[in-house]
């Protein structure tokens, strides 16, 4: 009796006397071999996402010039980016041209897609066609967009000259440079949407179609009652990504309105200049790195706002059943 007590008393103390149990001895062995495979990778986020993240956070409190040690100056950067004409200007851009670009992508793209998705002979080149432009780099695009639109001899004067009419200045005209920059952004990344919308388009089932036909349903109809709700979730998903696009347009600019010169870029007048393009000018010309991680700050900050009243929205418009 005396044995017996003195074996459960061992056991209450020691409940696993030879040690871990094989289940826990199993998930320690897993655990060193997934850190180890996932280090790589660990030490990338670290190294270069989360550090930069975290060097901006306190360079956007600080007086920085990248040649001296960063200064704590505390919501200096801030109260100046307040009082910053300049800065509201590129933010205005922004809006106007997330305004503009958002919603004519998101049409065009879908109802291309839509077109395309038809079972018609040659639509394989059809879509390698609208596709070209998203794999080309904007400096190539800059030559064609040069041929068209050059106040002097590009193709779109020559037309209106032809039909009576007074050419245009285009991306020299303070009021045309963000409506055309716009088309021709679209012009570029519309082959990339509408393969994304050809994806969702897959998974709406034919059935529903035959059904809508045989109740006489026409062609609009089907696209309004079917189409559209059913690929929701793919347009919310673009929709995302393109505003956040459109909040980190800078290349495009760069290249379209300053040909590498980015003294010019945003021209005219600053009519096209958007956040992304004032913070790299403060950043990398004027030598203001403090400053332009306080930009790039609230630029996030706007980013997270929108996606927070996109992603609430979309309990009215996207169906998921």
């Amino acid at each position: 009796m005396d044995n017996a007590l003195n074996d459960n008393a061992a056991l209450k103390a020691d409940p696993m006397p030879h040690g871990k149990p094989a289940r826990k001895r199993k998930w320690d062995h897993e655990g060193r071999w997934g850190l180890l495979m996932a280090s790589p990778y660990l030490l990338h986020f670290i190294i270069f996402v989360a550090g930069p993240l975290a060097a901006s956070l306190y360079f956007s409190f600080s007086d920085y010039d990248m040649l001296n040690p960063p200064e704590w100056s505390g919501l200096d950067n801030f109260r100046r980016m307040a009082e910053d004409s300049m800065f509201w200007r590129s933010l205005w851009n922004t809006l106007y041209f997330a305004v503009l670009f958002v919603p004519l992508q998101t049409f065009l793209a879908l109802v291309l897609a839509v077109a395309l998705n038809q079972r018609l002979k040659g639509l394989k080149w059809f879509r390698m066609a609208h596709f070209i432009p998203v794999i080309s780099s904007w400096t190539v695009i800059l030559y064609v967009a040069d041929a068209v639109f050059n106040p002097r001899f590009g193709l779109a004067n020559t037309l209106l000259a032809k039909l009576g009419l007074e050419g245009q200045g285009w991306l020299q005209d303070p009021k045309l440079a963000i409506p055309l920059l716009v088309f021709i952004a679209v012009w570029k990344g519309i082959g990339y949407i509408m393969v994304i919308y050809l994806a969702g388009l897959q998974s709406v089932p034919g059935d529903l179609y035959e059904a809508a036909e045989i109740d006489g349903a026409g062609a609009l109809r089907k696209f309004r009652y079917i189409t559209v709700p059913l690929i929701s979730p793919t347009t919310f998903l673009v929709v995302i990504m393109s505003t956040i696009s459109t909040f980190q347009a800078f290349e495009q600019i760069y290249v379209l309105t300053g040909r590498g010169d980015i003294s010019s870029a945003g021209g005219p007048n600053n009519s096209s200049l958007v956040m992304m393009l004032y913070l790299y000018r403060e950043g990398f010309t004027f030598m203001r790195m403090g400053y332009a991680s306080a930009i790039a700050w609230v630029l996030f900050m706007i980013l997270f706002l929108l996606t927070l009243i996109q992603l609430r929205a979309q309990k009215k418009w996207v169906h998921y059943d």
